[in-house]
């Protein structure tokens, strides 16, 4: 059963009239079209104004069996559409469209003009058809042309008045189409809502991303956007339905949960509700409207992290700083000397700050941060190896100081002093979850235990023992000095800058 949708009128069949056979008798040529544009139903006075039976029409698509791909096809389609997407009717008061003739009749394209009324009707599964009233005014516009019987002026004034209003109305409909199009393709998202329930009447290309290319058009926003019910935003659009006033918000946090996806995600919107009103001034809907702020909100929130990390690594160096200093200038013999350690050692405090930095302070490499280190000796008395081992920020500086102060004893009493000495360095990653550091000094002077521990000795010590609770196995030998180091390797990848 078919029923009428902007009306009040269903069809229906009861003793006394059969709206069946109504339908078909109706003197004016009627159709119904479903909305792939194929017939489900026609009456004798369309058969005959189109010269086809309904056994050549009902399924068959209206474009295929009459083609135009001319402005007049373009107006037939889109006024279909139209029909179908908002559920008014809509006319063609005068559109000119030709026929082609039977093989029966002669063959060849027959001229035509029509008016044309599409109305939209129901089915009883709830699909949406198009029924069609059409006037043949071809025989008046071939007395306007002709323009012989001046009896007849008032039907050529009314057709002409008749083409008028339909260019008037094309135009209008052409300038609405382009407004609608630059609505569509805004990069701000825009919605229409219409009536208590907030139902989709248009959504923009910018919504439909934003909330994951759903099926909005005709749902109320509650079974459309499922999710934002119990966030208080249709609280919101009731408030400005039943108030008019408008509603603002910045960077507020919306959870949307897109087709596909297993959970929402949080979304930061600047938008607006403002209300729609009739002639009258009643609200009658709701225009939304409004920006995505998400990457807005997260590179601002990143921004305050990196400040504050910022600020946490500015106070540790200046505390390393200071430790350097003033425990160099308390062991050190002499101004000079004081100096120039305090020199060598901000230097490889500010090697480890740059490579760091190179890897925008994420982490860096144990080889690196050893080879850095061990760069300004020749490559042929140092050696090198390990497989690579990521080194949290805190770790990498800590281990440049280390390997810093292996370095200069080992150029102050032992292999890197003297002409023919060697050094290795080896690393691995126990399966106990230790990282085992071996230094170890070749070719050198014999290492003799120090009677007294200076600053480097006790920056070891402390890096090793209190840092990272490892433990440190110095040996002294005849053939020179080594040391085995191993620490937690979960504290070296995880240990805060």
């Amino acid at each position: 059963m078919l029923t009428e949708k902007q009306g009040q009128h269903q069809p229906s069949v009861d003793g006394a009239i059969d709206f069946g056979a109504l339908f078909d008798v109706l003197p004016s040529p009627h159709m119904v079209l479903d909305r792939n544009h194929c017939y489900v139903a026609v009456n004798r006075a369309y058969e005959q104004v189109v010269m086809r039976g309904r056994d050549e029409l009902i399924g068959r698509n209206l474009f295929d069996l009459f083609p135009n791909d001319g402005e007049s096809g373009r107006r037939l389609r889109d006024s279909f559409n139209r029909v179908i997407e908002t559920g008014e009717p809509d006319t063609l008061a005068y559109i000119p469209y030709d026929l082609p003739r039977p093989p029966e009749l002669g063959g060849g394209m027959e001229v035509r003009y029509w008016t044309a009324v599409h109305t939209s009707i129901l089915g009883r599964d709830g699909e949406p058809y198009i029924m069609q009233n059409t006037v043949d005014v071809t025989d008046i516009v071939g007395l306007r042309q002709a323009a012989t019987l001046p009896f007849r002026a008032g039907e050529t004034q009314l057709l002409e008045r008749a083409r008028e209003a339909e260019e008037q109305h094309q135009a209008l409909l052409n300038e609405s189409a382009e407004f609608r199009r630059l609505f569509q393709l805004a990069p701000g998202f825009f919605a229409v809502l219409s009536g208590p329930d907030h139902v989709f009447t248009f959504a923009n290309d910018a919504y439909l991303r934003l909330v994951g290319d759903r099926e909005l058009i005709g749902k109320p926003l509650s079974e459309a956007l499922p999710e934002v019910v119990e966030q208080g935003f249709v609280k919101l659009l009731d408030g400005v339905y039943r108030t008019g006033r408008q509603y603002q918000a910045e960077a507020t946090r919306v959870m949307l949960q897109k087709p596909g996806e297993d959970e929402a995600r949080d979304t930061f919107l600047d938008f607006s509700y403002d209300a729609i009103r009739d002639a009258e001034g009643a609200v009658i809907g709701v225009f939304v409207q409004g920006s995505d702020r998400t990457e807005d909100v997260k590179r601002q929130r990143r921004q305050r992290l990196l400040l504050a990390e910022l600020n946490h690594r500015v106070k540790n160096t200046l505390a390393s700083v200071q430790s350097i200093v003033s425990q160099t200038l308390r062991s050190a013999p002499d101004a000079d000397t004081a100096k120039r350690d305090i020199e060598s050692r901000l230097a490889a405090l500010s090697k480890a700050h740059n490579l760091l930095s190179a890897q925008e302070w994420t982490s860096a490499d144990l080889g690196a941060v050893i080879g850095q280190e061990m760069s300004l000796f020749d490559p042929e008395r140092v050696s090198v190896d390990g497989p690579p081992f990521k080194l949290s920020p805190k770790a990498s500086i800590s281990l440049a100081m280390l390997v810093h102060e292996l370095a200069t004893n080992a150029v102050k009493y032992g292999a890197l002093g003297s002409e023919k000495g060697q050094v290795r360095i080896v690393w691995k990653e126990d399966a106990d979850g230790k990282l085992t550091l071996s230094w170890r000094e070749t070719g050198g002077p014999p290492a003799t235990e120090p009677s007294r521990k200076g600053f480097g000795t006790r920056l070891i010590e402390s890096i090793v023992l209190r840092e990272f609770s490892g433990a440190l196995e110095p040996v002294y030998r005849e053939e020179g000095f080594s040391c085995n180091i191993r620490l937690e390797a979960a504290a070296l990848r995880g240990a805060r800058a």
